[in-house]
């Protein structure tokens, strides 16, 4: 045992280790919004680095040196994203220049939407409108008066004409507002550059500063994020560029000036999560309500954006990425508002690769394992910890229907033995622990009694048609079936295990029987006037593994012709473990899952066989079958 010195520098190590923890993540934040001037080029040569390493790698595969290579992959990206930004740059301009011309037609869309009409909601707005025109009539004469009262004298502006502009100040007031994006964009484009050549040096540097221990863990965990991140990017630049183009197309048909224009802020927009592409199409709207005098325009480019939207996010993004990304969906838009206030727009962009490489991190490095819990899409409890905990919270529906949920994609004995089952068991451990009351530990149960009832009719009667007729069959060829009972081993949760076998070997096509939890005596009387040939112990493990040797036992002498098997429900090391614990002589075999009861009933000659273990039976079976298959 620890001493309590021991125990308190224990707990001391781990509030440290935590506290060391918080302090770093501060200082990172502190030195990512600090240093975003040079952080944020350096990111963006990254996420360009891993969309243009495929491109690179290509040439290089046609025995063109890497320099070369690099240079000609960049300088081509880098011109397009000039040809565009230049063509883009235009309809700005365009759009600008030619606003004045619109300014009728806003207009009378505007005294349109504000005519008032002859509903009792337009003559209240009119009402109010007087109300709050003589207000102010009123207040404008009171001023006048009491300037006048004061006789006091307002000031006379005096404007100073500024002298004329030479072409050095007016080249400074061009270039001024954009020399910052300029410089970003030259030092992006020398970072590219320094990645694709040295990527291998810096790949081997990643490696040198983790330490030579860890060569394994951080191998895996840059080749899954070269991987995912490289075709997550790809695929999401190949699916923006197709949308982008594809709406300005669109518009171009409809007849919205600046189809260009448009196109290339969707594409640009839609690196924003949930409310990028929505912002994107409310300026060609707005342009279609300026420019056309009708409402026809706007509502087709509405329609337009609605069909784009509808295919790519339900059929297109989904075939694309996967059933999922690795990132939640509130991950993300969490993600969104914090890189957005760090670094402005350009976090926006970056958002969700940057969130990927924190769960990534959060997968390999322990201290950061909350990350992946936080940000992460997978699920953070298991089917059976779900269930229970519903059942905890008083939530029977919740728990049914995540049970049935899963029975959709499983049949009913993986239900049973990956969810309900281990579900018990951790019942069974808060109960031994007296963690939970009566009142919650009766509604488990209950609750759990109910649902078994209403999915093993579900089973057969939907999902599991074939299974059924499977049965029918086999109930067909053998009359009479076997004849099985299920006796509890020591409490309710073993008599509700029991009753889950009892329905399986039902469905199987055997004639199964769950007995009562009651006195030994009453059992064993109960089994005498049965009398199957089968006797199923059932036990959860580890607190009824004593009760279920002593009945095995009792059971072994009182029917010494019966076939006996015991199952340990969810033990941990699987059967052979199992059997070892509990003996060789205290079963004919020893289960510890539904499907494995079935299948050893299932097997031919089952009656007939004196098997010692199910590890034996399993054995002969297969040397059985080896001989079978020799040659005469």
């Amino acid at each position: 045992m620890y001493s309590a010195p021991a125990l308190l520098s224990t707990k001391d190590a781990t509030t440290g280790s935590k506290l060391s923890t918080v302090v770093g993540i501060v200082v990172v934040i502190t030195g990512l919004y600090f240093g975003r001037r040079v952080i944020i080029p350096l990111a963006l040569a990254v996420v360009l680095a891993f969309l243009l390493t495929p491109i690179v790698e290509f040439f290089e595969h046609w025995r063109l040196p890497r320099v070369p290579s690099v240079l000609s992959v960049v300088v081509l990206a880098f011109a397009m994203l000039a040809a565009v930004g230049w063509g883009v740059s235009n309809q700005v301009v365009q759009v600008m220049v030619h606003l004045s011309d619109y300014r009728d037609n806003i207009h009378a869309k505007i005294q349109a939407l504000r005519k008032p009409g002859n509903t009792g909601l337009s003559q209240a707005t009119a009402t109010v409108n007087d109300l709050s025109k003589e207000l102010t009539s009123a207040s404008q004469a009171a001023g006048a008066k009491q300037t006048i009262n004061k006789g006091a004298k307002e000031p006379i502006p005096v404007q100073v004409a500024a002298p004329p502009r030479n072409f050095n100040e007016y080249l400074r007031d061009v270039i001024g507002p954009v020399s910052g994006v300029l410089e970003t964009i030259g030092i992006v484009v020398i970072f590219t550059l320094f990645v694709l050549v040295k990527r291998e040096d810096l790949r081997n540097r990643v490696f040198r500063l983790a330490g030579t221990g860890q060569l394994t863990v951080m191998t895996q965990a840059i080749d899954e994020a070269s991987e995912r991140l490289s075709r997550y990017l790809l695929f999401q630049f190949v699916v923006n560029a197709s949308y982008g183009l594809l709406f300005g197309l669109g518009l171009y048909f409809i007849g919205i000036r600046n189809p260009l224009l448009w196109g290339v802020i969707c594409f640009l927009m839609r690196y924003i999560p949930y409310v990028g592409t929505l912002v994107a199409a409310l300026f060609p709207m707005a342009m279609a309500l300026a420019v056309f005098p009708g409402w026809k325009q706007a509502g087709l480019t509405l329609v337009l954006f609605a069909f784009l939207e509808t295919i790519t996010a339900n059929l297109v993004e989904p075939w694309l990425y996967g059933a999922h990304t690795g990132v939640s969906s509130l991950a993300i838009l969490v993600a969104a508002i914090f890189w957005g206030a760090l670094w402005g727009p350009i976090g926006l962009i970056l958002s969700t690769p940057l969130t990927m490489c924190l769960i990534l991190a959060g997968k390999y490095v322990p201290q950061l394992s909350f990350l992946e819990i936080i940000l992460g899409d997978e699920p953070v409890l298991s089917p059976a910890e779900h269930f229970y905990q519903r059942l905890l919270a008083l939530d029977s529906e919740e728990a049914g229907e995540s049970a049935v949920r899963y029975l959709k994609e499983n049949d009913l004995t993986t239900l049973y033995d990956s969810v309900l089952i281990p579900a018990l068991s951790l019942q069974e451990q808060d109960r031994h622990v007296q963690a939970l009351d009566d009142a919650r530990m009766n509604f488990i149960f209950q609750s759990t009694r109910e649902l078994m009832d209403e999915v093993f009719e579900v089973s057969l009667d939907t999902k599991n048609v074939g299974e059924k007729e499977a049965s029918e069959e086999l109930t067909a060829s053998r009359p009479s079936g076997l004849t099985i009972t299920c006796v509890p081993s020591k409490d309710e949760a073993d008599e509700i295990s029991g009753v889950m076998l009892a329905q399986v070997l039902r469905a199987a096509g055997h004639q199964a029987h769950a007995l009562e939890l009651g006195p030994v005596s009453t059992m064993l009387k109960e089994l005498e006037r049965i009398s199957g040939e089968v006797i199923c112990v059932s036990a959860l493990p580890p607190f009824a593994t004593g009760q279920a040797r002593s009945l095995c036992k009792q059971l072994r002498q009182r029917c010494p012709k019966v076939k006996l098997i015991l199952g340990l429900w969810a033990f941990a090391g699987g059967a052979e473990k199992a059997q070892e614990k509990m003996g060789l002589n205290c079963a004919d075999a020893v289960a510890t899952s539904l499907a494995q009861v079935v299948s050893f009933v299932d097997q031919p000659n089952f009656i007939n066989r004196k098997t010692s273990s199910w590890k034996t039976s399993q054995l002969e079976q297969e040397k059985a079958e080896t001989i079978a298959e020799r040659p005469a």
